[in-house]
């Protein structure tokens, strides 16, 4: 089988290609380090599997699954990433993923379960199987993490992308991927209804 690997982490995306490559009907075919490049990726090189992290620059894994399922309903997605909350799973496979492994999955392990994703199964880690059919019910900001929990505050005191990047120190491409992210999440339309949530709940 074809595989794409797309993470941002350069360590893991050579670590998972040294790996996978060992593995005698595997071929790792591509690297790709965020979901804009997942997509040029896919239409260059049509893999049978991609491997998908979630949090990533300019276009998140969440993101890119969907239009990767619109585009090329034939390659499965196999999401990878040490996201384990509830609202990430469901954003995940309700965007088309018919998989979700935690990172600090076997590399055995997810060879099988790479094949049986092929085979046509759908694919969960035992912790993400939990949460689905056991969801909690804490707070949705608690599913934010520190950053995201900084600039939705932020937004919630009425500053401008400008202004939070200048306060965190970040870029503003950055703060507008977080954005994107903590929307998805928290399943929000936009900025506004952030900020509502973020004073109702906080």
């Amino acid at each position: 089988m074809k595989i794409l690997i797309v993470d941002d982490d350069e360590l893991v995306c050579k670590s998972l290609n040294v790996l996978l490559s060992r593995e005698k009907d595997m071929d790792v075919i591509g690297i790709a380090n965020n979901g804009a490049d997942a997509l040029s990726s896919c239409r260059l090189i049509q893999p049978d599997i991609v491997l998908m992290d979630i949090q990533m620059p300019i276009m998140n894994g969440i993101q890119a699954t969907r239009q990767i399922k619109s585009d090329w309903p034939q390659i499965h997605i196999m999401m990878l990433t040490t996201f384990k909350d509830e609202k990430n799973i469901r954003l995940a496979i309700h965007a088309g993923a018919e998989g979700y492994l935690i990172k600090s999955t076997e590399v055995s392990s997810m060879a099988q379960q790479l094949r049986a994703l092929m085979s046509g199964s759908t694919v969960l880690d035992a912790d993400v199987l939990r949460k689905l059919t056991q969801p909690s019910e804490v707070d949705g900001l608690e599913g934010l993490t520190p950053r995201e929990k900084d600039i939705a505050g932020l937004v919630a005191n009425g500053l401008s992308n400008r202004e939070i990047a200048e306060q965190l120190y970040i870029s503003e491409g950055t703060v507008r991927n977080t954005l994107s992210i903590i929307l998805e999440k928290l399943q929000l339309r936009d900025r506004t209804q952030l900020a509502i949530y973020y004073l109702k709940k906080s």
